[in-house]
């Protein structure tokens, strides 16, 4: 029983091999006797009505987007498809698919990417290209290319802009009258992106497609055209631009409460903060084209480096009302009345005077410090008594507020300045400004950029 079931099996696998050769040599001789007397050099339907290629396209990637050189590249499966009855068959199946060698023989439509630059067919390990001819005429070619086309950029709000990167194409030599492109499954449904497909700076938002036509080449020409908007990603920009320069915003803000009479710190503090805004605003251009605007980063980087400036500037206009240069303390020996005998007992004692006297002396002192700078021997005394390790203590951290209580018109003790008024009003009026300006940048762009999509 088994040696018969296996003698049948036998039986059909041979028939089965026999039918497939029968099919592949009639196939072969269909072919044979499509190709004779085919001129590949006209297309079909000539001198009829014009010939219409329908195309669509799957995107597998994107990128890089290059804002230096104004183009952008894509990975795809580009798809055409048209109908040449000469290669009509009548057979039982459905379609044949070629080898890629059969192009050589038929004709096929000269497609180009009218804004493409430096794109190429991929081949290896062999040309990924594909042909199938159904058995009504129609011919479908598939090929995998990467695309490098184009795309003039409007950098006015670089790094918060969304870019239109469109993607034309059509026949090289036929107008319009001869050769007519449309999109395969409709103008909505023709393009398809991959599922998985992630760009590294920006976002896919939409990827509209239409049917237009262009005069070139001495002649109106049906072309399929296809817009990629891109939005970009802001996270790059605002850990290393944004960010930073907030920062050293408000670093240079600190000066504001260091010691007026601290002039190094201050200038320090504000030439190294001015020199780091520089460079990063010369850094950040390198990436892009010598275009001639400005864009919304170059504008948030001039923002910062005037409050850098104005920094700098406040502190000139605090030090102009300075009455003295440094913050040192000059301890200055008591004068003592040219009558006094040396080694007399009583030459540290005081003299008993009345009130209107003491008002009259104090005043006296007053007038002699102002015009010579030298301390009193009361001064110098409270100071004396005053040199502790927690008086100096409290007075470096206090000590600017201690002399709160002196106006601008009495002289102040130890040779000490009040803390300026400018920098009173500094400290407050330059946040408010510096958060002002960047509620308005933030709402402007971000908005503009929105109303793009």
């Amino acid at each position: 029983m088994s040696r018969l079931f296996s003698e049948q099996s036998s039986v059909i696998t041979s028939l089965t091999e026999a039918a497939k050769f029968i099919a592949e040599e009639n196939m072969s001789l269909i072919l044979d006797q499509l190709l004779h007397g085919y001129d590949r050099r006209l297309r079909p339907g000539c001198g009829g009505p014009p010939l219409v290629v329908k195309t669509d396209i799957l995107v597998r990637s994107m990128g890089p987007v290059s804002e230096r050189d104004m183009v952008y590249s894509m990975d795809c499966y580009f798809r055409q498809m048209w109908l040449d009855d000469r290669l009509a068959f009548n057979a039982s199946m459905q379609y044949v698919s070629l080898n890629i060698k059969m192009l050589d023989r038929v004709w096929y439509p000269d497609t180009m990417f009218l804004n493409g630059g430096k794109s190429y067919l991929h081949m290896v390990p062999v040309p990924n290209k594909f042909l199938r001819i159904y058995r009504n005429g129609t011919v479908l070619l598939s090929q995998r290319l990467t695309i490098s086309a184009h795309c003039r950029m409007h950098l006015e709000k670089y790094p918060l802009d969304t870019q239109k990167c469109p993607l034309y194409l059509g026949s090289f030599a036929y107008a319009i009258e001869d050769v007519v492109y449309e999109w395969r499954f409709g103008s909505m449904n023709s393009v398809e992106i991959s599922s998985d497909m992630r760009l590294s700076q920006f976002d896919l938002m939409s990827y509209p497609s239409y049917n237009g036509t262009d005069m070139f080449k001495g002649g109106l020409h049906s072309i399929l055209v296809i817009h990629f908007y891109l939005r970009r990603h802001i996270g790059h920009f605002l850990i290393n631009v944004y960010v930073p320069c907030c920062l050293l915003v408000v670093l240079s803000w600190v000066s504001f409460w260091i010691n007026r009479e601290a002039t190094a710190d201050r200038i320090e503090l504000g030439t190294t903060t001015l020199l780091t805004m520089t460079f990063m605003g010369l850094d950040n251009r390198d990436d892009l084209p010598k275009v001639s605007y400005s864009t919304a980063l170059d504008v948030y980087v001039a923002m910062c480096f005037v409050f850098v400036v104005a920094t700098i500037i406040q502190f000139a206009s605090v030090h102009y009302f300075t009455k003295y240069g440094y913050g040192e303390m000059q301890y200055i020996l008591p004068v003592y009345p040219q009558n006094a005998i040396l080694g007399s007992t009583d030459e540290c004692t005081e003299v008993d005077v009345t009130q209107k006297e003491k008002d009259h002396v104090g005043q006296s002192e007053h007038e002699t410090e102002s015009r010579n700078g030298i301390v009193s021997n009361r001064h110098f005394r409270r100071a004396v008594q005053s040199n502790s390790a927690l008086f100096r203590c409290w007075s470096c951290f206090f000590g600017t507020r201690n002399v709160n209580s002196y106006t601008m018109n009495d002289p102040l003790p130890f040779g000490m300045n009040s803390v300026s008024r400018i920098d009173k009003l500094s400290r407050a009026l330059f946040p408010a400004v510096f958060l002002t300006l960047n509620v308005i940048y933030w709402s402007i762009y971000l908005t503009e950029s929105v109303e793009m999509l």
